[in-house]
């Protein structure tokens, strides 16, 4: 019997130390616990019978309610109605402003609330710890439930009858239900009095964080909920930045491309700092440069590391879990941790160059980052000949990648002008003239004018979709007749029902099918950055269509279907959405003679 393929259809609530997932009919079903990488406690995203999950119930069984987010908050409230009974289900994680900072537990809460009548529901709590590796040893406390297993207590408390929750006893719901589940007992026993004062310090904290955000007039909703997502993906603790909270979801049904994205990728999380740096968010860019000083000066630089800096990342395949839809191929740690990428140093220069530009942040002392940056300059300089895996993590197809080498020139170039900026005459000359030279190169041998586009590798025939950033680099203008007919080229041969494909040659694994959601963002970027506005413009309300109920995207859209697939929610997709709605929005603003709404 064929297995039905779940929908992504899931709110993500979080607080820098908690990132959970919480679907339509209540079920709390990924958690990892203490940190975003742990051992899960709830994986039923990946296996509906041994993943476990923490459910509330209509007495008639599990069905959908209607989901959604409070306005400008990351708190979940799901609906439910059957009649002569509704109810709502307030999931948050706390994130309690304290004078300049914000207390946040290792803790979530969940607030059942009556809304009509009495409804009767059930508590199915099943914490399966460590991917359900791990038989959970369950005691009761005067407090409320601790559940041991898999390197430390979870911990439950809350205001409803123990014995319910333990026999998943079906009740009926006078007054509200709380219950608080963290890793550990909670400092002080929750109250409902508690848990109230902490939704509303929550909500509070969410919505003034969301009134600092300097949000484009095109399409500033969807942003705002970018930018809300972006941050759930921060820890608190070290200042890293996640790919995405999943592990194994596929990037497309029946094959082995599944991946775990739960880890600072160096590329990704110095995109995401320039996205909320553009809305006006810098604290997340103050605390990721922290903690890319301390990987970058720990040894060898390599393209992801553990929350904590970890480096050793190693695979392994859980095969005990049936993996998403049924689609098996669960993995936990990544591979790529020891992959060659050349990009790498790029990205990180013109993410120190920008925090460093950038009048709002007060450095003490930034001379002494010049060291750091120096180093990487000198390492992009020195990677630039040299064949690497890419953007998109060939396991096994090194090349001359076009893109790579660009982001070599843009280490140079950028690094110049730190150098200038710090009086490092010679030193700055000395890069121009390599960022000359390398911009001569990737121009000249990456861009084939009998194929009329920029190709996948120096001397190549392959489009990619990674080009499509060249212009934001700044290594070419975008008006420049090569990159307006790679554009042109791109679109008729990337682009599968309306979305634009990574590429389209094989790879480690074969043909690529599914569309990677961030070159559909790249490409409406492309068009407003080449002058065809309201195309842009259109192709980013279609795209926009496809988001989950909540305004979430994955990292994956199966084209023909429009099915969500990959890890979600995808840090790196909204954060195209950010850069194509804030490069859209102020080309509109600029061509129809418009203020900016809101700064």
């Amino acid at each position: 019997m064929a297995v039905e393929i779940p929908r992504l259809d899931h709110a993500a609530i979080g607080n820098g130390r908690v990132l959970a997932l919480v679907s339509p009919t209540s079920a709390i079903e990924w958690l990892c616990l203490p940190r975003f990488d742990s051992p899960s406690c709830f994986a039923r995203i990946l296996d509906a019978e041994r993943g476990g999950a923490f459910r509330i119930l209509p007495h008639t069984g599990e069905r959908p309610g209607r989901i959604e987010y409070l306005a400008n908050t990351n708190v979940a409230c799901t609906r439910f109605d059957d009649g002569d009974t509704s109810w709502e289900i307030l999931d948050f994680a706390p994130r309690i402003p304290e004078g300049m900072s914000v207390r946040v537990p290792i803790a979530i809460v969940r607030l059942l609330r009556p809304t009509r009548g009495h409804p009767r529901v059930r508590v199915d709590f099943d914490p399966r710890p460590d991917y359900g590796r791990v038989a959970p040893v369950w005691r009761e406390t005067a407090g409320g439930l601790e559940v041991h297993g898999g390197g430390g207590p979870l911990h439950l408390a809350t205001n409803c009858p123990l014995p319910y929750v333990v026999n998943r006893t079906e009740f009926i719901v006078h007054e509200p239900i709380f219950f608080v589940l963290s890793w550990g007992p909670p400092e002080q026993p929750p109250t409902l009095a508690s848990v109230r004062h902490d939704l509303e310090a929550t909500i509070a904290g969410w919505r003034a964080w969301a009134k600092t955000c300097s949000l484009p007039s095109f399409a500033a909703s969807a942003v705002l909920r970018s930018a809300l997502c972006l941050k759930l993906h921060a820890s608190h603790d070290t200042g890293a930045i996640i790919a995405a909270a999943t592990t194994s979801i596929p990037e497309a049904m029946g094959t082995e491309r599944t991946w775990d994205y739960r880890y600072c990728w160096l590329r990704d999380s110095a995109f995401v700092v320039e996205a909320l740096r553009r809305l006006g968010h810098l604290n997340e860019g103050e605390h990721l440069l922290r903690f890319l000083c301390d990987v970058v000066s720990s040894g060898p630089l390599q393209p992801l590391y553990g929350i904590g800096g970890e480096r050793d990342l190693r695979e392994e395949l859980l095969p005990h879990l049936a993996g998403f839809g049924g689609n098996g191929f669960v993995r936990v740690g990544n591979a790529a941790y020891g992959q060659r990428q050349n990009d790498l140093m790029g990205e990180l220069v013109l993410c120190f160059e920008t925090l460093l530009r950038d009048p709002r942040i007060v450095h003490n002392d930034p001379h002494w980052l010049f060291p750091l940056i120096e180093g990487l300059v000198e390492h992009a300089i020195a990677s630039a000949p040299e064949p690497d895996t890419g953007i998109w993590e060939f396991r096994t197809l090194l090349r001359p990648y076009t893109f790579s080498r660009a982001m070599c020139w843009a280490a140079a170039h950028r690094g110049a002008l730190i150098a200038r900026r710090f009086g490092h005459l010679a030193k700055a000359e000395r890069w121009d003239r390599i960022a000359d030279s390398e911009r001569e190169i990737v121009l000249r041998r990456g861009f084939d004018a009998e194929l009329g586009f920029f190709t996948q590798t120096l001397d190549g025939r392959h489009p990619d979709a990674s080009n499509l950033m060249l212009p934001t680099i700044g290594i070419i203008d975008a008006h420049d007749p090569r990159f307006v007919s790679t554009l042109d080229a791109y679109q008729k041969r990337l682009v599968e029902s309306g979305w634009m494909l990574r590429y389209r040659n094989a790879d480690d694994f074969g043909e690529t099918t599914s569309a990677f959601t961030i070159c559909s963002f790249w490409w409406a970027e492309a068009l407003a950055l080449t002058g065809r506005l309201d195309e842009a413009a259109a192709l980013f309300e279609r795209l926009l269509g496809a988001a989950n109920p909540v305004g979430l995207f994955s990292e994956d859209v199966e084209p023909a279907t429009g099915r969500l697939l990959g890890n979600f929610p995808q840090a790196y997709t909204h954060v195209g959405l950010i850069h194509a709605a804030m490069t859209i929005g102020e080309l509109l603003d600029a061509r129809d003679g418009r203020v900016r709404a809101w700064t």
